[in-house]
């Protein structure tokens, strides 16, 4: 049997709880929450299970190294004393990313210099030639993180980042990333048991990340590549029968899910990503606009969206605000209706009390996560049936 080691996911700030949750359910050990990331430990098996099945994290890494690092010297001594013919050999390419939280260094460029040096001729010493650097494409990604004078290394198992699922060939101006959309739909409780509404679609990642939460479906199952596929150790054979028993767990989905958009451009990206994603048989778009549509289920509706901040898209912010209040309030009962916004003021036109406020950052942009509850008839007379 495979040993188990320690990994880390990297996520958005306020997915940290939802990503531990996700983990627990894949079946990892030892789930540590941390800030922006949350700490495991599984197999060779569960590295490649958690690369395709996690909606929430953007990157998966394996640390396999750590030393003390206070200055240039002790850096390149560091990395020098690690084997890296282990992870790495003369005819492939590499790349270094850096995290910094340090005071001995503070340009993670310089560090990633250092490292490459030291890597590069431990290469040269042993065996006369050396890896390239690839900053697009390389075989392996390094990751070095440095707290204080704590030094750790690890290889990133992902690649690209998660978010890249590989469905989206065709984005509007302001498009969400994956990860971020993925963590909204589970932070909304949204587990597939109802209809769904995305009213202001775009190109259709929220379509696409809710319909694959509702059907079970593996986040990651339309990605190209990952990390590890060029790693010494990488093994076909596991690597499929993973992907079988995830395709096995896929469900059955019997409601609707929807999405509008006004613009025609819009309308057109999002079917073909969600066709992209082999996902047609449970999404449909529509062109309309929000504002002149009304509720057309019967049943409770779970409503996700992520409207225009007026920061790329150019619109009267206090009637936008205001119109998706007055329209959730005139024509949407019996739904439940979230959106994240990173325009704090524009919500105080939306008119209706938000029953949850996440904060969440797009981007680099603060934002909030807000819901607000659609009750059937007035709120009044919902509390009283409740009492009788």
């Amino acid at each position: 049997m495979e040993d188990n080691f320690k990994m880390i996911a990297k996520t958005f700030f306020g997915f940290e709880e939802i990503l531990a949750k996700e983990l627990q359910m894949l079946g990892a050990q030892d789930v540590e929450q941390g800030v922006r990331m949350v700490s495991f430990k599984g197999d060779k098996g569960f590295m490649y299970k958690a690369n395709l099945a996690l909606r929430t994290s953007l990157k998966i890494l394996k640390p396999v190294y750590f030393f003390r690092a206070y200055n240039e010297q002790s850096l390149y001594k560091g990395i020098m004393s690690m084997d890296w013919s282990k992870c790495l050999n003369a005819n492939q390419s590499f790349v270094i990313d850096v995290t910094l939280h340090s005071d001995h260094f503070n340009h993670s460029q310089f560090v990633a210099l250092k490292a490459k040096d030291a890597i590069v001729d431990q290469f040269r010493e042993r065996y006369g030639k050396r890896p390239d650097i690839d900053k697009d494409h390389p075989d392996v990604r390094i990751n070095i993180h440095i707290h204080a004078d704590q030094c750790s290394v690890a290889l990133d198992t992902s690649g690209a980042s998660l978010h890249h699922r590989g469905y989206r060939t065709a984005t509007n101006i302001a498009p969400i990333n994956e990860v971020l959309a993925a963590g909204m739909l589970l932070l909304s409780g949204w587990d597939g048991q109802g209809d769904f509404l995305d009213p202001m679609c775009g190109s259709g990642t929220i379509l696409a990340e809710a319909a694959m939460i509702a059907c079970n479906i593996p986040a990651n199952i339309n990605r190209k590549e990952f990390g590890f596929e060029k790693w010494n150790d990488w093994d076909n054979d596991l690597f499929d029968k993973i992907v079988d028993s995830l395709m096995k767990k896929t469900r059955e989905f019997h409601y609707t899910i929807k999405g509008y958009d006004k613009a025609p451009s819009a309308v057109n990206k999002a079917k073909d990503n969600i066709i992209n994603a082999n996902l047609d048989e449970y999404v449909t778009v529509e062109q309309l606009n929000f504002f002149e549509t009304e509720k057309e289920t019967r049943g409770p509706l779970h409503m996700v969206f992520n409207p225009p901040y007026g920061e790329r898209l150019d619109i009267d912010m206090e009637r936008f605000y205001r119109e998706i209040g007055d329209t959730l309030k005139q024509s949407y009962p019996g739904t439940n209706a979230w959106f994240i916004t990173a325009n704090l003021e524009a919500l105080k036109f939306v008119g209706l009390k938000p029953s949850r406020k996440i904060k969440l950052f797009n981007g680099k942009l603060e934002a909030r996560l807000v819901k607000y509850e659609m009750y059937e008839g007035s709120k009044r007379t919902k509390f009283q049936r409740e009492e009788e």
